[in-house]
This record gives structure tokens, C-alpha cells and sequence, in this order.
């Protein structure tokens, strides 16, 4: 898969700079590796400098991030606002355990590496110093997972000192303040990094499966979960440079985006060669589709009211959601978010405004679209003034 992403940022010579983002540099495109253990600087022919930016050609670079050391640089400024808390002796229980963890455990704690990482790829898209930014997934694990940890993050952030409390208890006692501002720091990161992963108009998913059996039978979860999280999926690229393939694999992708015509479909055949080298890496012409500026999936919901007035009102949550297990569908709530679980994978998405003093009273799934019916919840919907007698 580092191959293919290298042959990506190799190929397309063609930079589309993220709308809003200053260009700095004439520099091209910068191929941006978190796999600390990758082998893609050898077969580039560069050193390995992890954390620094090398020249691959005239117009590429390669960026190797080494998740560690960006654990134990953000750990140690946030440690900085806790010294300030223990010292005046805070009364909220988590400050010290959080204060006696060392840089290297904090990888264990849920979204918090993911979380970093993906901040360091939107520090290095909103540099300046690229027009486009090839970022390698291929070395983390559940990608969907990984690109969930903001989520993930901001959600155990709120439970564990909600917001509300935060600014309050900072207002009223100065010793939290700096801690204050550093959660909340982390939380703004955690809003900007959930809006640019799913924003069409400066980022385009591209989807690698292997040509086999397996790859094509996850190709069904993996589009459903990709519409659920509201990724800007532009194209699926079936793999047979893994010594693997299925007769009519490209159909079976092609039946199964159905109406996608955003999503381009491509096989990868086998190289003739090792593809061990800059020159032989480069014989894969690899052009990947631009962003289209169009959301899909949640990222595209649309909320209608359909009938009643009042408290019986009647609305309609509606997006394009890929399901292909019905009976593994599941929907709950957790205050302004809607949980939905498709496929095994749960993903909270935020209500619309006027649904958040609404509770759940149906759903459906049909023609590819997943429908939820609200109604007001007559606990805090805004009730109308009423009118006094021989008023007009």
C-alpha cells in the first residue's frame, strides 16, 4: 500500500492547493508516511530522517512521521499546564493520575496517538510550503478507527470534564485556568481535524483493497462505514500487486458503488518487477481524482419536516448510507449525538440544531438512504406564548 501511495505523489505532477491555504513555496507535493518502521525511504533512495521533510525529486518530498516523538513533544507542554494544577493542589481526582503518566504511555490511552498524528498531517497541510499533501495510511492499523480518534477523543474529553464545567470552575479558581486552556486547546483540535477529514472541497479518501476474495467482500463494509463517517471517498483501487486475485473484481466493485459516480474504480495490476526503487516505482502512473467540493454520506444529511405542527411535528433525518447487513443496524443517542452502528462500527454524528430537543421515533432504510423520523420532545421544546383573551 506505501507503494501505491508513493506512486501517487509521484505521478501527478498536477497540484490542487486546499481552498484557503497559503502557498509559500513552489514546492509540489509532499508524501507524508506515520509508519515509523516504513520501508518506503530505502525504496525511495532518501535517508531516514524522521520528522524532516527530504527532497525525493524536483518536486516531491517525503515526510516520515516517527509517532513517538510527536507523542512526547505534545505530552510535554501539556504536562506543563498539569505541574501548574498539582502544585496548587486541585481537587479534580484525574489531574494527578494524568500527571504521573510518562510520554510513552500515553499512547495507551484511547485516540490520543491517532489524534496526534492526524494533527501533525493538518499542521503540515496548512504549512504553506506544499500545494498537495499525499498522506500514507498504510502503516496504522484500522484506518477507519484511526480516523475516528478525534471523534473518540473529543467525546472522552467532554465526559471526563465537560465543557460547561471547565470554563466555570477556570472562571472561579485561577490554578485551572492553564489546564482549562489546554483541554480546550485540544478539544479545538479535535473540531478542525473532524472538519477536515470529511471536507470535500480539500481532501479526497482514495480506498486500497486487495484483489482476492477478502478484499472484495470488505469492499461492502468498508464503502458503508466511509458513508456513515462522511468521507470524500473519490476512488477504490483494487490491488492485485499482492499476488492476489478474484475473476471479476472489478465488476463486483463497480455493482457495489452502484449510484457513487464520484468514486472512480481502478485495478492496480501486478508489476513486472520488484518495486524496490524510485525509477521502478515511478513506471505506476497513478493519477488520483480530485476533490469534487460535494459531501457524501452523513457529511450530506439533509433534515425536512414532513408534517405536524408544534409538538407534533414530525422530522426527517435523511443521507446515502450503504448498508449491508440490515440486522447489524443499530441507532441510539448520547445528548447532541446520534450513535449509529453499521457493520460493527459505531460513529457518533452530531445533530442538526433543530433535532437536538427532538428524541428518536423511527427509522428506515430504503432506496440506499438511511431515514430517521424525530419528534419534539415535549420536555424542552419551545412552547408558543399563548395569546390572551381578545388579544388579535
Amino acid at each position: 500500500m506505501s507503494v501505491l501511495a508513493a506512486a501517487a505523489a509521484l505521478s501527478d505532477r498536477t497540484a490542487h492547493p486546499r481552498a484557503g491555504v497559503r502557498v509559500g513555496t513552489d514546492r509540489g507535493t509532499v508524501l507524508v508516511s506515520l509508519d515509523g518502521r516504513s520501508y518506503v525511504p530505502e525504496r525511495l533512495g532518501v535517508l531516514r530522517l524522521p520528522g524532516e521533510a527530504v527532497p525525493v525529486t524536483a518536486d516531491v518530498d517525503l515526510l516520515q512521521v516517527d509517532p513517538l516523538k510527536i507523542i512526547e513533544g505534545a505530552w510535554a507542554d501539556f504536562t506543563t499546564a498539569l505541574a501548574a494544577v498539582v502544585g496548587g493542589k486541585s481537587m479534580l481526582p484525574f489531574v494527578g493520575t494524568l500527571a504521573s503518566l510518562a510520554p510513552g504511555e500515553l499512547s495507551s490511552l484511547p485516540g490520543a496517538q491517532e489524534f496526534l498524528l492526524l494533527r501533525q498531517v493538518r499542521d503540515v497541510a496548512t504549512a504553506g510550503r506544499w500545494q498537495r499533501v499525499v498522506v500514507d495510511l498504510s502503516g496504522v492499523g484500522d484506518v477507519m478507527a484511526f480516523l475516528r480518534a478525534p471523534t473518540v477523543l473529543s467525546a472522552a474529553l467532554e465526559r471526563l470534564w465537560p465543557r460547561h464545567a471547565r470554563l466555570a470552575e477556570a472562571a472561579e479558581k485561577p490554578a485551572l485556568a492553564q489546564l482549562s486552556a489546554a483541554i480546550e486547546g485540544i478539544d479545538r483540535d479535535c473540531q478542525d481535524l473532524i472538519d477536515l477529514i470529511a471536507d470535500p472541497h480539500g481532501v479526497a479518501a482514495h480506498l486500497v483493497v486487495d484483489a482476492g476474495d477478502r478484499g472484495i467482500r470488505c469492499l461492502a463494509d468498508y464503502l458503508a462505514i466511509s458513508d456513515l463517517m462522511g468521507l470524500p471517498l473519490r476512488s477504490v483501487l483494487v490491488n492485485e500487486g499482492t499476488g492476489q486475485s478474484a475473476p471479476g473484481a472489478l465488476d463486483a466493485a463497480q455493482a457495489l458503488l452502484g449510484e457513487h459516480a464520484d468514486v472512480a474504480v481502478t485495478v492496480i495490476p501486478v508489476a513486472d518487477g520488484p518495486l524496490d526503487r524510485l525509477a521502478r516505482i515511478r513506471r505506476i502512473h497513478l493519477d488520483l481524482p480530485r476533490p469534487t467540493g460535494r459531501p457524501r454520506g452523513s457529511s450530506a444529511l439533509t433534515v425536512s419536516h414532513v408534517a405536524g405542527e408544534d409538538l407534533d411535528s414530525v422530522f426527517e433525518l435523511v443521507w446515502r448510507q450503504g448498508l449491508p447487513d440490515p440486522e447489524r443496524l443499530e441507532v441510539g443517542r448520547s445528548g447532541d449525538d446520534l450513535l449509529v452502528t453499521i457493520s460493527g462500527f459505531r460513529f457518533p454524528v452530531r445533530l442538526p440544531s433543530v433535532l437536538r430537543r427532538c428524541t428518536v421515533t423511527g427509522a428506515d432504510w430504503r432506496d440506499g438512504r438511511l431515514i430517521l423520523r424525530f419528534a419534539p420532545d415535549r420536555a424542552v421544546w419551545p412552547q408558543r406564548p399563548m395569546r390572551s383573551p381578545g388579544a388579535p
